[in-house]
């Protein structure tokens, strides 16, 4: 009876320290991103400088077709995407320069599940990424936009912008993995941030031509930001929610258990 007491005692500690062990790497790499000045300034000022841009030297240029939007209210919502995919996309460098930085090496040794390291990097990158588009919301404020979002829009809103950061860093994890270098993850983020122009965000789709037109508009960027749209602004999102819900939860089954197997297969080497 003590025997197996003790066991179930050991087993319990080792099931509560992955918590513990969960959240101390959390910690590390929000730690690892305020210390490195470089990151401070991809995740506070580009979203800040993309928001300028696009209001101020696009924002006269441009219409936005049927929607009878201001240029700013019809961008702001797809801003927000590309700054929270983009900063979610460098994911891939983080995981890339642990598995090349000898860091994996070093937690081999120590008793802490290895699941948590590329899942502390996701979870880290959901609550740095979410501050962030909060941010480049509140500069979209001062510049002029005007949100109309009912008190269920705002939750709603916060939901698909985490969810979009999830998805975007599990598959920024996966290809983290894929590559060997810190160069090749880089690349990741390029794709992100070049594929909402190639969709309803900066300008609409309807005004494209015919093949980009029909790659705008059945991309997962363009329901997504609709979705986001129609929350700000108080507007009816039609079939654009549950489109962009399961764009982003494929993204997220399909690329969680590739990653996880991707990791063991290289950290058991």
């Amino acid at each position: 009876m003590t025997a197996m007491t003790t066991t179930a005692a050991a087993a319990a500690g080792r099931r509560g320290s992955g918590a513990g062990d969960l959240g101390r790497l959390i910690a590390r790499a929000l730690r690892h991103e305020t210390c490195t000045v470089d990151a401070l300034i991809v995740n506070i000022a580009m979203p800040v400088a993309i928001m300028v841009v696009f209001v101020y030297v696009f924002g006269g240029a441009i219409t936005t077709g049927s929607s009878g939007l201001e240029y700013i209210d019809f961008a702001v919502p797809g801003v927000l995407v590309m700054c929270a995919g983009y900063g979610a996309a460098l994911t891939a460098v983080s995981m890339a320069e642990e598995m090349t930085g000898g860091m994996i090496d070093r937690f081999r040794t120590l008793p802490i599940g290895a699941w948590t390291v590329p899942a502390a990097l996701v979870i880290a990158s959901v609550v740095r990424n979410v501050a962030t588009t909060g941010i480049a919301l509140a500069v979209a404020v001062v510049l002029g936009f005007r949100p109309d979002a009912t008190p269920a829009g705002w939750v709603l809103t916060a939901a698909v912008v985490a969810g979009y950061v999830l998805a975007m860093s599990a598959l920024a994890v996966l290809w983290g993995l894929m590559v060997t270098s810190t160069q090749a993850a880089g690349a990741f983020s390029f794709v992100v941030l070049f594929l909402p122009y190639l969709s309803d965000t900066v300008v609409p789709a309807e005004t494209m031509p015919g093949a980009l037109r029909a790659f705008a508009e059945h991309q997962p960027i363009t329901p997504l930001v609709e979705t986001l749209r129609g929350l700000l602004l108080d507007r009816p999102i039609g079939d654009s929610g549950w489109i962009a819900a399961a764009w982003l939860a494929g993204a997220v089954v399909v690329a969680t258990p590739l990653a996880a197997a991707r990791f063991r297969r290289r950290t058991s080497a």
